[in-house]
């Protein structure tokens, strides 16, 4: 996403734990055009960097139109064994970061008229075998920027808020968790990114990626039987 929003020239501001990584990316950012490229390294797990993140792109950038959330912990691919700290954990990393950063943010979009993008999965959608931890936390940001959505809506607020539902996406740390444990087929990071910004951009309130997730998502209501039997078989499992 933030090669897209550098090819079309935006001031950005990026954020993630590892510093050397983020320095590339800015380099690379610059080399394809944008205005402005900085990074703050930051942990989604600790109290205070969302807020100190935020704080830094207002500083730097001077306001902002969009505020694209899209940070996930790791998480194991793995029958769950009761681990609750882990729950605990991820639900700060993938949630309530997520609420404080935007919490954080929504003075600067309301007077920019800016966007808020939160990246959601198919699986905040419906559940699936082998990520409990990680699908509550979508679960939980569908429930809460949905509430949102209609409270701004009320208030006649200028921040629009979209809800981004992804199926399987290639990145290379999800096709190394499902290697041999699934034959669902992925689909191209840089076509994804480049709806996320699209929906953003032209204030849609949802996007589904690829297009048949909505499909997806609408036959758990529709035929729920048929739904459980095609998820639990579409993944390997042995006892």
């Amino acid at each position: 996403m933030a090669y897209h929003y550098a090819r079309f020239g935006a001031q950005i501001v990026i954020t993630a734990r590892r510093e050397k990584m983020l320095q590339q990316v800015v380099e690379k950012c610059l080399s394809l055009g944008a205005q402005k490229a900085l990074y703050v390294a930051a942990d989604m797990a600790s109290e205070s960097d969302p807020d100190n993140v935020v704080e830094f792109a207002l500083e730097k950038l001077g306001g902002l139109d969009y505020l694209v959330l899209n940070h996930i912990g790791p998480s194991p691919f793995t029958m769950w064994k009761g681990d609750i700290e882990h729950v605990r954990w991820l639900m700060k990393v993938n949630f309530f970061s997520y609420v404080q950063m935007a919490w954080k943010a929504l003075d600067a979009l309301e007077q920019s008229k800016g966007s808020l993008v939160i990246v959601s999965s198919l699986l905040g959608k419906m559940p699936s075998p082998f990520v409990a931890p990680y699908t509550s936390t979508k679960f939980a940001l569908n429930g809460f920027f949905g509430a949102l959505y209609h409270e701004l809506s009320m208030k006649k607020s200028n921040v629009s808020i979209s809800v981004c539902t992804l199926g399987l996406i290639d990145t290379d740390s999800a096709m190394e968790k499902v290697r041999g444990i699934t034959s669902v087929p992925a689909y191209p990071a840089t076509d994804a990114a480049l709806n996320i910004i699209i929906t953003g951009a032209t204030r849609q309130q949802e996007l589904f990626y690829p297009w048949f997730t909505h499909i997806v998502t609408l036959s758990k209501d529709w035929f729920p039987s048929f739904t459980n039997y095609f998820i639990q078989n579409s993944y390997s499992y042995i006892p």
